[in-house]
This record gives C-alpha cells, structure tokens and sequence, in this order.
C-alpha cells in the first residue's frame, strides 16, 4: 500500500540512520532489552484484555500494526518470539529506504505500509498499535496520536516507548532530532487530551541508567562541533564488543519482569500502554 503523495520528513529522522537502525536492532544490548520488557508487557496486557492468564495466547485473530516501524526489528522479535498472538502483525513507515530494509528483514509474511504518521489513511483497523521511540521525533506529538487513536479499533491498545526525563537530555538527543524527553506526567496528560486512557505507565532501562547518565556527562560531547557530535553519536551506537555487550545486554534483561511489578522512580526510557474506549468516536 504505497502512495506517492507520501514524503519522508528528513528533520524527523535522517534516513542515514537508517542504516545505524539495522545493524543494531537485533543485537544490540539497548533493543534487546528494550523488546523483551516491552514483549513481557504486551503478552501481560493481551491476556488481561481477554481475561486469561500472562502466559495465555490471546485469540489469534488480532490484528497489529508498528507505526513508524523502520527496518522491522521489532516486528521480527514479536513473530520469532511470540508468533501465535496475532493473526496479522504489519508494519508502517514514512521512509521508503526503511520499508526496502524491512522488506529484507521481515520477507513477504509482514505487510508493509507506506504511511505518513500525521495522515493516516485507517479507520479501526488495528486492535494494537506500537508507536516505538516515534513521539520524541514528531513537532506534533498530539496530532499523531489523534491519528493513531483514529486507526485503531475501540478497545484497542496503543503501545508508546519514549526517551525519558529532561535530567537525562544530552547532545545525543540533539543528534538524534529529539525535540522532548517524556516524563509519566506528560504521557498522561497528552493521552488524556486525546481521550485515551493509559493502563500503564513505567519507566524502564533503570539499572543502566547511571551508565548512561555518567558518559553522556563526562564524554565531552557538549563541546564538540555538530559534526564530530554526530560521529561520536555513531560511534557510541555500534554493538559494542561481545563480552561488553553481553554484559550490559543481561543486565537490562533483569528488569524483566522485575521493572512490571516494581515501579522504578526513574529510567531513560519510558513505556504507556493506552486503551481506546469501546464507545469511543471518531476525532
């Protein structure tokens, strides 16, 4: 489904990182920390939603969506790692080069969709959404949201990860074309001006943390030119070398499930997990 009116938003997010994106969505230790909390989740909240147990399959009728999916990293976790929760599991971006990376990660079992997150063309369609590390990127947070609430259907679920926490803003938010970092505070009242009600809220990659926080400091970032930033940025984006990545990769994993029964003060990163009333009307 592609549509040639559709243009990939440069200042969103530099197709050039593209490439960085596909290399480490599967083997870095940040995603695979970051997919197994947010799997961990995902399975807990379906089986609420349909009343069973967090190791019961939900009804494989589902249908999912990850918008502003990139290279499908997450999509490809979600089939290999839990591929009877849904009957259909696609994926949308505004980027051509990203659905052509996608399209080699994913194969021809995963729906590509050329979209542009603040016009969706959906109209409950999807009864779970993933917004990944998208918010942070778009000018207008709200209206893309609208725009998702829109594509899903009522009783539906929006999954949103998100950089947290201003104490955390670095020159690597700049790089990365962030324009906020979210506290929970902020996710509920955006959710809740668009008439979604949040489920959940957490903050998560709280043990690494104080990792995170100490060479964003002390890195000497913050005096380099935009250039040498940017490379410095890329450099610190590699997988980093295996007894290392392994290292940091099992201790992310130990927030699962530990970070869904205890509620961390803080993280560098933050899920919400919101629900679309089932009477619920079109904005």
């Amino acid at each position: 489904m592609t549509h040639n009116a559709i243009a990939h938003r440069e200042e969103e997010y530099d197709s050039a990182d593209f490439n960085m994106l596909l290399q480490m969505q599967e083997d870095h230790f940040w995603y695979r920390g970051r997919h197994k909390f947010l799997l961990y989740s995902l399975k807990k909240h379906l089986a609420k939603k349909n009343k069973g147990s967090p190791q019961t399959n939900p009804s494989s009728s589902l249908k999912a969506i990850d918008l502003g999916g990139g290279c499908g990293g997450w999509v490809k976790y979600l089939c290999r790692n839990a591929p009877t929760l849904f009957s259909e599991v696609a994926l949308g971006d505004s980027s051509l080069s990203a659905l052509e990376k996608a399209n080699v990660v994913l194969g021809p079992t995963n729906n590509l969709f050329h979209i542009d997150l603040m016009n969706l063309e959906f109209k409950e369609e999807w009864d779970v959404l993933f917004l990944l590390d998208v918010l942070e990127h778009l000018p207008d947070d709200k209206g893309a949201l609208e725009q998702a609430m829109k594509a899903l259907k009522p009783g539906g679920l929006i999954f949103i990860t998100v950089p947290a926490l201003d104490a955390f803003w670095s020159f690597n938010d700049e790089v990365a074309s962030h324009l906020r970092r979210y506290s929970l505070e902020m996710l509920k009242n955006l959710s809740n001006s668009v008439g979604l009600e949040v489920v959940d809220s957490r903050y998560f990659m709280f043990f690494l943390s104080p990792i995170y926080w100490l060479t964003r400091k002390f890195s000497g970032g913050n005096k380099l030119s935009k250039e040498k930033q940017k490379e410095l940025v890329h450099k610190a984006h590699q997988i980093p070398f295996w007894p290392i990545n392994q290292t940091l990769s099992s201790i992310f994993c130990l927030e699962t499930p530990i970070g869904h029964y205890v509620r961390f003060l803080w993280g560098t990163s933050a899920l919400v997990i919101l629900k679309k009333p089932s009477m619920a009307g079109n904005k």
